[in-house]
């Protein structure tokens, strides 16, 4: 009809990055020895880099402006390591007793404020795909359905990885956690964005996140995103040598596309 007036196109919910991080950086890495006798893991360097570094780097390019570091093992050293960080700010979460990956989070809630943050492990390495994962991960956020989203990786393509997988991911999106005799496709790849909220009825001291894990599955609030660039299990010395020597075989295939 003339003169009638067009409806303007509908507009897409804008992503919105979490300011804040937590990185866990107090795992013992044991099985990383002898290389984490004198250092702790996250400090460990992946073709010239602390891990711990890449992804701090990570959060600085997605636009993160505070990272949470909890410290335990050899912690003075990371802390000293970090101690001229500006981007993004860096503040510490110490623990006397090493409190678990659950235990660790919530005891640094009071730092990360009452809005949903990213949670990395601070001994991981990946490359992303098209569109950066940690940017990824946000644009999926529905704070509607979700208390944890994980981004997970497939068994068959994890480098370095010899396990039997973590979770079954259904065609919507959520998680399903590997039974005691099963094999599961996908494997934690490390990153993931929580709500504080998955931690209202998380008991004090030390504990796993996989048993919030599994408290949101029965909610059917555990979502997952599958990662679609690579990703690299650095857990022992031989592990290490195998993944340097993978990125470094992908370098020179890129410089020769």
């Amino acid at each position: 009809m003339r003169g009638a007036t067009k409806k303007p196109p509908a507009q897409k919910n804008k992503t919105v990055i979490p300011k804040r991080a937590m990185i866990l950086a107090a795992g013992l890495g044991e099985r990383m020895r002898p290389l984490t006798a004198t250092r702790p893991k996250p400090l460990i360097e992946v073709r010239g880099r602390a891990m711990i570094d890449s992804v701090l780097d990570r959060l600085e390019t997605a636009g993160v402006n505070e990272a949470v570091v909890n410290l335990h093992y050899l912690g003075h050293m990371i802390e000293a390591h970090l101690k001229d960080r500006t981007h993004p700010r860096v503040s510490f979460s110490p623990e006397a007793e090493r409190l678990e990956t659950g235990g660790g989070v919530r005891n640094a809630l009071p730092l990360l404020g009452e809005e949903t943050f990213f949670v990395i492990n601070g001994d991981i390495c990946w490359l992303d795909g098209c569109t950066p994962a940690l940017d990824r991960l946000a644009a999926a956020w529905d704070d509607a359905r979700m208390d944890a989203l994980l981004l997970v990786h497939p068994t068959a393509f994890a480098v370095g990885y010899e396990g039997r997988g973590d979770f079954f991911l259904d065609p919507h999106g959520r998680l399903r956690r590997r039974g005691e005799r099963e094999v599961a496709p996908f494997v934690f790849a490390g990153m993931q964005i929580l709500h504080p909220r998955l931690f209202d009825d998380a008991p004090d001291g030390a504990f796993s996140l996989n048993r919030l894990y599994n408290a949101a599955a029965e909610r059917e609030r555990l979502w997952g995103l599958r990662h679609d660039g690579d990703w690299f299990h650095v857990g022992t010395p031989e592990q290490l040598a195998e993944v340097e020597d993978e990125l470094h075989h992908l370098s020179i295939h890129s410089v020769h596309r």
